[in-house]
């Protein structure tokens, strides 16, 4: 199953986008065979100068455009569901079961997900009920996604 990250924001030189492109590239399949991968960046930004509302339902027009049709939403937002890597690697192999070609990750931008998209989501989805930079986010949803991948295939890395 392909996977995409459709991002508010531009990511700029530093730790979090090191660490992003670490686990984005040990997801390519070239490096750990399995159902998932490789996984794709999709930035997206307006830079006009909106009230909070118009501009959470611009970002999820863009959002939408990044986003391939027939795609399984995911919605990052505190207030989803938290799910174990266990559980996240198992839901993540029986979307691959069903045949699901691509699953796209949305992370918002600084006012958060649109609610009407968030509502269009298979899945609402929380790294836990802190804030995080939205930098991080990338990282640690790339590093999810890698850990599910060995999971997956039996790989030692999650048991380490």
């Amino acid at each position: 199953m392909k996977l995409t990250l459709a991002a508010v924001g531009r990511a700029k030189a530093g730790p979090a986008r090191e660490l992003y492109t670490e686990f984005a590239t040990r997801l390519n399949p070239q490096r750990i065979r399995g159902p998932l991968g490789p996984l794709t960046l999709k930035e997206v930004e307006d830079r006009r100068p909106l009230a909070p509302s118009e501009l959470m339902r611009r970002e999820a027009e863009l959002l939408r455009a990044a986003i391939l049709p027939g795609a399984r939403l995911i919605a990052l937002d505190s207030r989803g569901k938290a799910l174990s890597s266990e559980d996240f690697a198992a839901l993540l192999g029986r979307w691959c079961d069903a045949g699901t070609a691509e699953a796209a990750f949305a992370i918002g931008g600084a006012e958060g997900l649109d609610p009407e998209f968030r509502a269009e989501a298979a899945l609402v989805l929380s790294l836990g009920p802190q804030t995080w930079p939205h930098m991080l986010v990338r990282a640690m949803l790339a590093e999810q996604l890698y850990r599910a991948q060995t999971i997956l295939t039996g790989h030692p890395y999650h048991r380490g």
